[in-house]
């Protein structure tokens, strides 16, 4: 199980996930003060709550303070605070003691409130709400994608397409190996494997044991769709300089000029930022949402944005045979291009 004590990119993808934040919120029916059209914990509520004196919950804002103020946590002064103190003297709410005069009151929303669950390693409370977190956060997203994530890269209403205009590039490439390489059918598998090796430090054998592929399953069926596009200018790009070394030397050319072509081809300047973005992607995406580490890409794990927990769990996320059905006539036409 996840330590969520020790790892803030964990902890920043449950957070960063709206659809488990509000069930956790329902099954935690945490009482706190309704303002600003949210609920709000004082820091005494919140070491009542999880049983530890307050100076606890002050050390930890003092050494997680700039994690804590992105996930909610704030200091009211001046009319900010009045207003949320006549909201304590308006609740139900009757065991909140705020000082009439204090000049700051620092406050936790439901965000923060969950963020410092995840960090107490003193409070016991705190480790029963971790475990409740990661079970509804597992439970959230397997009943969004239909019980697994393994396709969850197929959700995207991107990816079909990129699919599609991937297949056709694929072709192109393909063919120039075919009539430009002085080389067996090895050179089909060893030149796709230097373009994901370029792009993701990974060959297809060693993604597919990472993300636990069947000898069935196709390596790009589980690629994102950002993945699959940066592929396809890769294939697309490097047939285009292959078909013109070639006509210019009237012949094939031998494996060793194919791979001084290809690391002339993937160290222009033009790859850099957009390899960088997809591998930050591909890095952060597999671990939040399939548990699988890219030890070759660990520096540009981050956590996953809000936006893809919309992108991949949201209304506009789809499995791929209802995407299939509504795009048929468009899908159709981008296969008569092949």
């Amino acid at each position: 199980m996840k330590d969520l004590t020790q790892s803030k990119i964990h902890r920043q993808n449950i957070l960063n996930n709206g659809y488990a934040v509000e069930e956790i919120q329902k099954a935690a029916d945490i009482k706190g003060i309704f303002w600003q059209d949210e609920y709000w914990v004082t820091r005494q509520q919140a070491a009542e709550f999880f049983e530890v004196d307050e100076r606890t919950i002050s050390r930890y804002l003092e050494s997680f303070e700039p994690e804590l103020t992105t996930n909610g946590y704030t200091v009211l002064r001046g009319k900010a605070l009045k207003s949320f103190i006549l909201s304590c003297h308006n609740s139900d709410v009757t065991d909140i003691h705020v000082p009439k005069n204090t000049p700051a009151l620092g406050v936790f929303n439901f965000r923060a409130f969950l963020n410092l669950a995840m960090l107490l390693a003193e409070s016991e409370k705190a480790r029963i709400l971790r475990s409740i977190i990661l079970d509804i956060t597992i439970d959230t997203i397997n009943k969004k994608t239909g019980g697994g994530t393994k396709y969850i890269n197929q959700r995207d209403e991107d990816f079909i397409t990129s699919y599609f205009r991937g297949e056709h590039y694929r072709i192109e490439f393909t063919d120039a190996l075919r009539d430009c390489v002085d080389m067996g059918n090895a050179k089909y598998a060893i030149y796709t494997n230097k373009i994901y090796r370029s792009i993701f430090k990974e060959n297809a054998e060693e993604y597919r044991q990472i993300l636990k592929l069947k000898s069935s399953e196709r390596v790009r069926d589980t690629m994102y769709s950002e993945i699959l596009d940066l592929i396809s200018m890769y294939e697309s790009g490097f047939a285009e300089e292959l078909q013109k070394r070639c006509k210019r030397m009237g012949r094939k050319l031998f494996p060793i000029e194919v791979d001084e072509l290809f690391d002339i081809f993937e160290s222009h300047a033009l790859w850099k930022p957009t390899r960088e973005k997809a591998r930050s992607k591909m890095a952060s995406r597999d671990l939040g949402f399939r548990e699988a580490l890219h030890e070759n890409l660990k520096e540009y794990i981050d956590a996953i944005k809000p936006e893809d927990f919309e992108r991949f769990l949201g209304e506009k996320s789809k499995a791929l045979q209802d995407r299939l059905e509504e795009n048929k006539d468009v899908f159709k036409r981008l296969k008569e291009r092949k």
